[in-house]
């Protein structure tokens, strides 16, 4: 067991963390400026003018799987690649890329296209990856994933009752969904949608995953669903009716009926990608604490002398290492056994990420006073983005449940033990 980074994993590392210290922590006024000006669903200038200069760096695409990578189903086109970084090295530059919201968008890391174009690297076509994939991946559009539907509880993907069905060569979508991420940006073309192809079929093989393009016929956004009263513009996430929209057969995905196979491709990085950005917030939010914290006097001494702000910044120092660890670890369980042994590990860290930047954000929002409410330190936007994260990917019930039962699995008792457990007598057992 190795604690050091490796050269490779500090190289990404300090180059993303330098990229975002001398660039983008410096435009953040200027991106705030251009935020509130004009119309509230735009392309934001100096995002674009930060996109060519990380490029330039080959800051890009850093979540794309490496080459070696085990689930490609269908060719192996070489050009559609990034940098190849494991999981691992990755979850090192996506801590860096949550220390500020857009970051990530300005080296073409941002979800949800980044699972989007995990999913058409790993099982798209020759053609669905030129059309859709080539300018995901060079900036040029962006796109959304429809899943979440208003009418059932979507935790449980098998309620979902969109429906695509085949007719000739097309297949017709109906259906509703909301919590549509990224739909309010004008430069989202495509979506993936889920939905039901066969509701004959057995209870996981009724679903299936295809590409829509936004402004097909029949395709309307309803309305824009604010967090906490934030709109998340340009970004948003939207309310969308599907009223039988038209689609070419070549765009289904894997095939009919494998849905909930490419979900579990798509949703073991994409939910660890969230917890590796979510410590960069919790990092940002003690330094701002630990800041106010020495800045501000109350009572006749400094708020950092009273020693319920010792225990407070004592308790979220370590909540962060070890919630770091236990990311870091499922990152490299990932790498190296594979997603589907490292479930639980991802499971965890779902759960556990989310939770701990939420009591860190809730302290230093504390420390400021009434400027914590404000938007003025950004702690209030950054809780609520936090608490949509124990709802998205899957809510915490869900992850702790499929911990509870691995455990109960590991630790299931022998008929002897049985006896013995259900009599109350452990003299016979330790």
């Amino acid at each position: 067991m190795d604690f050091q980074p490796t050269e490779r994993q500090s190289h990404w590392r300090d180059r993303v963390r330098d990229f975002i210290e001398k660039e983008v922590r410096p435009a953040v006024p200027t991106y705030k400026a251009q935020d509130a000006e004009g119309d509230r669903w735009k392309v934001i200038p100096v995002v674009e003018e930060l996109k060519e200069k990380a490029k330039a760096k080959g800051l890009w695409n850093m979540f794309m799987p490496p080459r070696n990578d085990s689930h490609h189903h269908v060719d192996e086109s070489f050009e559609f690649e990034g940098p190849g970084l494991t999981n691992l090295e990755y979850a090192m530059v996506a801590e860096e890329l949550g220390r500020i919201g857009f970051a990530s968008e300005t080296m073409n890391c941002s979800a949800p296209d980044t699972g989007n174009m995990e999913v058409l690297h790993r099982y798209g076509t020759r053609e669905q990856k030129e059309q859709w994939l080539a300018p995901l991946m060079a900036g040029e559009i962006r796109s959304a994933f429809l899943m979440t539907e208003p009418q059932v509880a979507s935790s449980d993907a098998t309620n979902i009752e969109t429906s695509i069905i085949r007719e000739g060569d097309e297949y017709v979508i109906n259906g509703r969904k909301w919590w549509s991420s990224g739909a309010g940006d004008p430069r989202c073309k495509v979506a993936i949608v889920m939905g039901k192809s066969d509701t004959s079929a057995q209870r996981h093989q009724q679903q299936s995953m295809i590409l829509m393009p936004l402004d097909a016929e029949g395709v309307t956004i309803e309305r824009h669903l604010p967090v906490f009263g934030y709109d998340d513009a340009p970004h948003g996430h939207m309310e969308i009716s599907l009223n039988n929209v038209r689609v070419p057969a070549s765009a289904m995905l894997l095939g009919e009926g494998r849905g909930f196979e490419i979900a579990q491709g798509r949703l073991g990085p994409g939910r660890i990608h969230h917890c590796m950005r979510t410590i960069g917030v919790a990092e940002e939010a003690l330094e701002k604490m630990c800041k106010r914290l020495q800045a501000r006097e109350a009572f006749g001494k400094p708020i950092y002398k009273h020693s319920i702000w010792e225990q407070r910044v004592a308790q979220a120092r370590i909540d962060i290492e070890m919630t770091r660890l236990l990311c870091l670890k499922a990152a490299d369980m990932m790498d190296k056994v594979g997603n589907k042994a490292a479930k639980q590990e991802i499971a965890m860290i779902k759960v556990a990420a989310p939770t701990m930047a939420l009591k860190i954000i809730d302290d230093a929002i504390q420390a400021h006073g009434g400027a914590g409410v404000s938007d003025d330190f950004g702690l209030a936007q950054a809780y609520a983005h936090q608490r949509t994260l124990r709802l998205a990917d899957g809510p915490d019930e869900v992850h702790a449940r499929s911990i509870a039962r691995m455990e109960f699995a590991r630790h299931a008792p022998t008929e002897d033990e049985m006896e013995t457990y259900s009599s109350g007598d452990m003299g016979a057992t330790r």
